[in-house]
């Protein structure tokens, strides 16, 4: 039997010479030239152009950029109440046209009368009035198929916005399509934010 002390010696020479033959193999390229390690090189710092610097669009101004037929007028508006946007005013003429025509349908007086100018409720009362003696059906709204600003300007104090409407209509029978301009208009200096019908014209 082996010495145990030789065995030791022999296991020891061969570990040494598999870490060799590995070293040989890993630590060498395709070309069995040594592997240079390299350290990683820093990324480049970005350039300071200054870019930050420059103000963005309506960064110092966040007045809005009115286009179209109606731009003029629009800007007018905003000048003289930088609150309004249209945006805003036009979402509010869609809830209005729905809830005018809705509560013109039903003979709802009560709803209309602090929608209308003066002129308008007394018309449109009159209509109401003639419609429950003659018993002539009420067109109820169906769906507002169009709506958009037509024109806009400002009259001393008093802004007015004429959007172009087109609406379906029926009465449980038939159905007819209205096309129609209406007026909107609001006093900048009061407290009142909220505008009213002025007149309504029938649309070409």
């Amino acid at each position: 039997m082996f010495d145990p002390v030789i065995q030791v010696v022999i296991l020891a020479a061969i570990a040494l010479f598999v870490l060799f033959r590995l070293y040989t193999v890993l630590g060498r390229g395709e070309d069995n030239s040594p592997v240079q390690r390299t350290e990683p090189q820093p990324k480049p710092r970005p350039v300071d152009t200054g870019a930050s610097d420059l103000p963005l669009p309506n960064a110092d101004n966040d007045r809005p950029i009115f286009t179209g037929p109606a731009a003029g007028g629009l800007e007018d508006i905003y000048n003289a109440d930088n609150s309004f946007s249209e945006p805003s005013f036009m979402r509010g003429a869609k809830a209005a046209y729905t809830m005018i025509v809705t509560a013109f349908a039903a003979g709802d007086r009560a709803t209309l009368r602090p929608l209308l100018d003066d002129d308008v409720y007394e018309a449109w009362d009159q209509a109401i009035a003639d419609r429950e003696t003659n018993g002539t059906p009420a067109f109820d709204l169906l769906r507002i198929r169009r709506a958009e600003i037509e024109s806009a300007e400002m009259d001393g104090n008093m802004a007015r916005i004429w959007v172009r409407y087109e609406a379906e209509l029926g009465d449980g029978e038939t159905t007819r399509t209205a096309r129609e301009l209406w007026a909107y208009m609001h006093d900048v200096t009061a407290n009142d934010p909220n505008w009213i019908l002025d007149d309504v014209e029938e649309a070409k």
